[in-house]
């Protein structure tokens, strides 16, 4: 009996690690890019604006295109008084009509309206491309926001791996510290003082379990997850990213930057809209045709009623009163050129520090490795002098917390290094490039 519950006992606790092991997944930065591409509310409503814009330009569109209206009345009419004024003086007495019916078929097709049919659709062209350009902007701050909680949470989970790899050597050290002063062979104070490093240790790992539930917490909402998937960054996959190619100029940022290109599409759309305007100067023809039928009982009947001819009409008033459009139009106009120009210089501004963001997370990992070699020299020669008697546990304790800071800095220059990368690539205007992702 006491062997059937243990096992019982053993499947139920198998059970829950499977579980908890099934909740955590690892995920490339290529798979979290792509699956908040897919899934992310950004992205979704970036391409719904883009839809939008779609059908707006497909209503412009339809107004170049024949308008056919069909109408049709059937009208009871109380005791009608019909009396036709004719020169005779016999003429017989009309019956009453009770009841007409009218049957109407119009056809209109615009010939010339001062080309503001066509100019509506260019406008709405490059408006309908220029929000493409913003939905495929929106893609990349999507791409990049993922790109720094990624990074953010691989620095978080090395962090705590290095400190729990610390903390043990910190409680063995406690453990020999122990027997060391039962014995008399060191003093309570230096006791005291690696037990105190076991303490700090241990808050600085309660924060780095805190800022990895906090950003696991933002990429899985990011990412649309379920909040209980814990994300595991793979050190390996992380650190294959290819960092080649860097760009060092603002040349590819002026030429393929989003954003820039949407602004210049609304630029292209402003000077359409300045002759859609002007169109109100010039006079509208078109071609009108139509089938009439109508029959009032008993008294005419009308069929096979066609007509057929050109409609012209001019407002003359608008030739004083469009003046004002015209102007707002090409105000607008110019609103768009000085954004264009606001917008160049500040890419400009963006690329070249991201440039020196970049070139200094270089440097200063080659700074943090060398770093590293001397403090963990250092450790190991205060560590000997310890054992020897040479030296004492402050500084014992000193060169631990410094050879502790320095793998950790070494560790995170090299993630910082790949996010900086990213970041000038994101401000160049070749990040979903480097991805492959213009395909989602």
């Amino acid at each position: 009996m006491k062997i059937s519950q243990l096992m019982l006992f053993g499947v139920f606790f198998i059970g829950i690690s499977s579980a908890e092991a099934q909740e955590k997944t690892s995920l490339t930065l290529d798979e979290a890019v792509k699956l908040a591409w897919e899934k992310s509310n950004e992205v979704t409503l970036a391409n719904t604006k883009v839809n939008t814009k779609k059908y707006e330009l497909q209503s412009v569109k339809n107004n170049q295109y024949p308008d056919l209206k069909v109408s049709g009345q059937y009208q009871r009419l109380g005791k009608a008084s019909i009396d036709l004024h004719n020169e005779g003086s016999g003429s017989e007495s009309m019956g009453s009509p009770d009841r007409a019916m009218l049957g109407m078929a119009n056809l209109s097709l615009p010939i010339f309206s001062g080309f503001k049919i066509q100019s509506s659709i260019d406008a709405y062209d490059n408006l309908y491309e220029a929000e493409t350009a913003n939905a495929a902007k929106t893609k990349e701050d999507v791409a990049l926001r993922v790109i720094t909680y990624y990074t953010a949470l691989y620095k978080a989970q090395k962090t705590l791996d290095l400190l729990n790899e610390n903390q043990k050597q910190a409680k063995q050290r406690v453990t020999d510290f122990t027997e060391l002063e039962k014995n008399g062979i060191i003093p309570r104070n230096d006791l005291l003082k690696a037990q105190l490093l076991v303490s700090k240790t241990q808050l600085s790992i309660d924060e780095a379990n805190n800022n990895i539930n906090n950003i696991n917490f933002y990429l899985t909402t990011l990412l649309k997850l379920e909040p209980s998937v814990k994300l595991q960054v793979n050190e390996q996959d992380f650190f294959n990213l290819k960092t080649s190619n860097a760009p060092t100029s603002d040349a590819l940022a002026l030429e393929n930057r989003k954003d820039l290109e949407a602004v210049r599409l609304q630029s292209k759309a402003s000077e359409a809209n300045i002759r859609v305007a002007k169109s109100a100067y010039y006079p509208s023809i078109a071609l009108l045709g139509g089938y009439t039928a109508f029959d009032l009982k008993d008294f005419i009947t009308v069929k096979y009623a066609m007509n057929f001819g050109v409609g012209l009409s001019y407002d003359l008033s608008g030739i004083i009163k469009n003046n004002s459009h015209v102007r707002e139009a090409e105000s607008r106009a110019l609103e768009v050129k000085n954004s264009e120009a606001l917008l160049t210089d500040r890419i400009k501004i963006e690329v070249q520090k991201s440039i020196e963001d970049y070139d200094l997370a270089i440097n200063q990992s080659v700074v943090y490795d060398e770093a590293l070699q001397q403090a963990s020299e250092n450790y190991r020669l205060v560590k000997d002098k310890f054992d020897n008697g040479l030296s004492d546990t402050n500084d014992l304790v000193e060169a631990d917390v410094e050879h502790l800071s320095a793998k950790i800095n070494t560790a995170l220059s090299k993630a910082t290094i790949i996010q900086k990368y990213y970041e000038l690539l994101s401000v160049s205007g070749q990040l979903s490039q480097s991805f492959n992702l213009s395909k989602i």
